[in-house]
């Protein structure tokens, strides 16, 4: 097929964005948008009338002609939706986090497989210029051996009514993180507090510090808040060889790979003599292509292919793992959890 025909399940925040993504490909057909609520509905119908607009999940399920489905609706939803699509016989693209659990998770990827369907999760940044470009030079050496990864992604809001700041932001550094290093993490522990929410019925972590640990020595620590005064989108990429410094914010110099480093000099009688390089820095040329869409046609395409996307199911599945062990580790106050 040169073009597949594909429905959305949630017309909200995140669902506009991919209704006006699907619109712009060329690989993809929109067929049906839908959603419960009548104010989203009537939004569908009043800017994009070419499109159905329904209210129940059974008509895109039911519907033969479809041949996707794509959620972008609560995390708590997903697992439901995502198995009466794979089940109905549709592929699936999925909103991050991709579950609630890891065993959701998994039995999704194994239904999935047996099925012969394409299980894809919504993991955005790793489609982006930048974090494709951070891969590629990890992949050629250029780093030397990593040695850690240091993220910040601050901002004031939006607080999520169902789910954590780690779940809602996090999520990403993580998928981003399992992208560009190709090591399952050993040990995982999670600090977080709630204020803002702490008088509600259901209070949700606000600012959370995650550290993890793999079996190389490499480190990870990501530091997630939904109360900072301004934003902040920066990670810290150290090898052995270079650094890097990936600045989400930045509008055109978003990644800066220093040639800096420290070494011992092992040949005197103290080792404690740093010797610090100060080379070049060098601002890569980035494709500057939409992530989203970019995302939707390489789904589209590996639809077509019967070939797995680059963040397909079990992608999904190693994230909601660290997720969930992050929330172990909070319930016992910061304790060591050893995947």
């Amino acid at each position: 097929m040169s073009e597949i025909n594909v429905a959305i399940i949630g017309a909200g925040y995140w669902g506009k964005n991919l209704i006006r993504n699907c619109q712009s490909s060329q690989r993809v057909n929109l067929s049906a948008v839908c959603d419960s609520r009548e104010s989203a509905l009537n939004f569908v119908k009043t800017n994009y009338p070419a499109i159905k607009a329904v209210s129940r999940v059974e008509d895109a399920l039911n519907d033969s002609n479809i041949h996707a489905i794509l959620i972008a609706t609560p995390t708590a939803s997903h697992y439901e939706l995502a198995k009466a699509a794979l089940l109905s016989g549709k592929h699936v693209f999925v909103e991050k986090p991709m579950t609630e659990t890891a065993g959701q998770a998994m039995e999704l990827v194994n239904l999935a497989k047996e099925k012969n369907l394409i299980l894809h999760v919504d993991h955005t940044f790793v489609y982006t210029g930048a974090v494709r470009k951070i891969k590629d030079l990890i992949s050629k050496g250029e780093l030397g051996d990593l040695r850690y990864f240091d993220s910040e992604r601050l901002n004031l809001g939006l607080i999520q009514p169902d789910v954590n700041v780690i779940y809602d932001l996090a999520v990403h550094d993580l998928s981003i993180l399992n992208y560009i290093f190709n090591e399952e993490p050993e040990t995982v522990s999670a600090f977080a507090n709630s204020y803002v929410t702490r008088q509600r019925e259901r209070a949700v972590e606000e600012s959370a510090h995650i550290n993890l640990r793999y079996p190389s020595g490499f480190m990870a620590h990501i530091h997630a808040s939904w109360l900072s005064p301004v934003k902040f989108r920066k990670m810290l990429i150290g090898g052995s060889k270079k650094m890097i410094v990936y600045n989400d914010i930045e509008p055109s110099e978003k990644i800066k790979v220093y040639d800096h480093g420290v070494d011992l000099d092992f040949s005197k009688e103290t080792p404690d003599d740093p010797i610090y390089r100060s080379g070049d820095v060098l601002i890569p040329n980035l494709d500057r292509s939409e992530a989203l869409l970019s995302e939707i046609n390489h789904f589209a395409d590996c639809v077509r292919d019967g070939k797995d996307t680059v963040t397909n199911g079990y992608d999904g599945y190693k994230v909601v793992k660290i997720l969930e062990a992050c929330s172990k580790s909070l319930k016992y106050g910061g304790q060591l959890i050893i995947l």
